[in-house]
């Protein structure tokens, strides 16, 4: 079982999106376990302050390292000495269905979720890696653990009913996904390929190889370097 522990100032914001769809059904066959764990409860004073102003000036407020660091040393030691501990940040490494691969073999995952400014600089001594969804920024660390959560669930055993469904997924190769058709057979004048009616599944196969070939070379060009 993989257990995922989500550090953030926000614990409501999970329980709607994780009581749906794969990411429930999971929990619900015991393949994932998650707790949010609300970063108010390492605060040291009554006020419970998890951040303070900028040394040098600035602007916004800074989340404190010795509370992040208390909660990943508690987080261990009731759960893991071993957990894989991840910082949500811009500047981490951009991440891939490659990374979402090598996560869901984990134990134990902590997502560090930020908000406010930034994290103190020392925050990044305390973890094993940082990652990015993507060049761009969003308010908090939360959004980004909920899609890190949803793509490495959904590639645990078990998790799909067809192991098939993410093997063929863009990204699990170094090409997009193939085009994919249901009914009508024909809409607005548009009809589905004849070949995917023709029942060679030989032939088929190949098709899709050769659309997601094209697909990728005029979409995502830079998937194919090297």
């Amino acid at each position: 079982m993989l257990h995922i522990s989500i550090l953030t100032l926000f614990p409501d914001m999970f329980e709607g999106p994780f009581n749906q769809s794969i990411i429930h059904r999971a929990i619900e066959k015991k393949i994932a376990s998650i707790e949010y764990i609300d970063l108010r409860n390492y605060a040291a004073d009554k006020y419970k302050s998890v951040d303070d102003h900028p040394y040098g000036g600035g602007h916004g407020m800074i989340l404190r390292v010795d509370v992040i660091d208390h909660a990943i040393i508690d987080i261990k030691r009731r759960f893991h000495e071993k957990a894989h501990a991840i910082l949500l940040d811009p500047q981490g490494i951009t991440y891939s269905q490659s990374k979402a691969k090598e996560l869901s073999r984990k134990n134990h995952i902590i997502l560090i979720c930020g908000h406010y400014e930034t994290f103190d600089e020392r925050v990044r001594n305390l973890v094993d890696e940082e990652i990015s969804i993507g060049d761009y920024i969003v308010t908090g660390g939360e959004i980004p653990a909920m899609a890190v959560v949803d793509s490495v669930i959904r590639l645990l055993p078990n998790a799909l009913s067809k192991t098939q469904a993410t093997n063929d997924e863009s990204f699990s190769k170094p090409v997009l996904e193939y085009p994919q058709y249901t009914r009508p057979l024909v809409y607005e004048n548009r009809k589905v390929p004849a070949i995917l009616l023709s029942g060679d599944h030989k032939k088929i196969d190949s098709w899709r190889q050769t659309q997601a070939l094209a697909r990728t070379k005029k979409r995502r060009p830079d998937l194919l370097k090297g």
